[in-house]
């Protein structure tokens, strides 16, 4: 894919700091994980302060995302795929 503008998204908080996105996750998803900078979902690369926090809700993948000049957003998109890999990968 490469590129989230591509993927039915939804943006949860704008403007946010990366602690932010991550507190956000924490309290409101049971299913956590956190990944180093630089780990590729959906084709793109996701850029941070570690530990970048993802979580799992079903199939949704809920993620802080950071546009060049437009700042970080927290992101929730629907993905069997990337879910099951997720999981795959961090066990």
């Amino acid at each position: 894919m490469g590129c989230l503008d591509k993927l039915p998204y939804e943006v949860i908080l704008r403007n946010s700091s990366f602690s932010e996105c991550r507190d956000y996750l924490k309290k409101n998803f049971s299913e956590i994980y956190t990944v180093s900078p630089g780990y590729k979902i959906f084709d793109v690369h996701i850029i941070g302060v570690p530990p970048v926090t993802i979580a799992l809700d079903g199939n949704m993948v809920i993620f802080p995302f950071t546009k060049p000049c437009h700042g970080t957003f927290l992101v929730k998109v629907e993905s069997k795929e990337e879910a099951f890999r997720l999981r795959k990968t961090s066990k």
